[in-house]
């Protein structure tokens, strides 16, 4: 364990877009995801929302993925691998809901366990963690779709309990929206857009908006900001291997392979042919 300098690297966007039913989710999560490849064939949606992705096939040519309950945490593994195996830049997940809620859920599952809650969840928070690490760990962008429905709390006031609006909230375990990098709330039926996260910190101070191809186009400009973690890592590959054959001698071969730890799993044949050529060959004797 060492420190190291933060260095900013290139990354892949997860976010969210929230909203009551009827709003917009699905249309603006694909203008945000062709805004961020600007080609229609490297978008995919999962969806669980009746085949509702298909409805704006006109927009173009991207592909979808229809989930059938159950909605388990195995077949959304599934469906993002058929993604990336599929060459899929921007994964839409639309929506977040039915892994919750739906037949087959996480909710329905933790129920499914028994009576005792305490360690129900126990059983339960890894499944969902699994589901969640599946979205964050992934090399793909992710628009994640959830919605929103009316929030109401019981009020007590001189000893006469009342129920009363709190407000609007996702249909989603509590803390999602905190784990994507952007979280996007739709809040009107004409499609008007606050910012609930920005880790970008490209909108936030900024007044409601639309979501536009343009809202992608910026995403993708901030996520390519930085060092390529591919490219980076391919040219110290190269730097290694060039340290390891410059050896001269056995004990400069390991003193150098000493140097090189990160990068010993990919040189070993390098190692093992410099080793060879370097060790003293035997005299015949007659």
């Amino acid at each position: 364990m060492q420190l190291q300098k933060a260095t900013r690297k290139k990354v892949k966007i997860k976010m969210a877009i929230s909203a009551p039913t009827g709003f917009g989710k699905t249309y603006s999560a694909l203008l945000l995801a062709y805004g961020i490849t600007k080609d229609w064939t490297k978008i995919a949606v999962i969806d669980s929302e009746n085949e509702s992705a298909s409805l704006y096939s006109d927009l173009g040519e991207y592909f979808t993925i229809p989930m059938k309950p159950p909605y388990t945490v195995e077949s959304f593994c599934q469906a993002v691998d058929a993604c990336t195996n599929g060459g899929i830049e921007v994964i839409i997940v639309d929506s977040t809901y039915h892994y919750w809620h739906g037949k087959g859920g996480l909710l329905e599952y933790n129920n499914s366990l028994g009576n005792n809650s305490f360690a129900n969840w126990q059983k339960t928070n890894p499944v969902y963690a699994q589901w969640l690490d599946k979205i964050l760990q992934t090399p793909a962008h992710f628009i994640c779709t959830s919605r929103k429905k009316q929030a109401y709390e019981i009020v007590e006031n001189n000893g006469k309990k009342t129920v009363e609006k709190k407000g609007m909230e996702d249909q989603i375990r509590d803390g999602f929206s905190y784990e994507m990098t952007i979280s996007f709330n739709i809040t009107t039926a004409g499609h008007l857009c606050e910012v609930d996260k920005d880790r970008t910190r490209m909108f936030v101070d900024k007044p409601d908006f639309v979501i536009t191809e343009k809202t992608g186009e910026l995403i993708k400009q901030w996520c390519e900001q930085g060092v390529d973690v591919v490219a980076q890592r391919a040219a110290d590959l190269k730097t290694a291997a060039a340290t390891l054959k410059a050896s001269k001698t056995l004990d400069e071969l390991a003193h150098n392979w000493t140097a090189v730890k990160e990068f010993q799993n990919d040189l070993l044949a390098v190692k093992d042919e410099l080793k060879l050529k370097l060790t003293p060959k035997k005299t015949a004797t007659a």
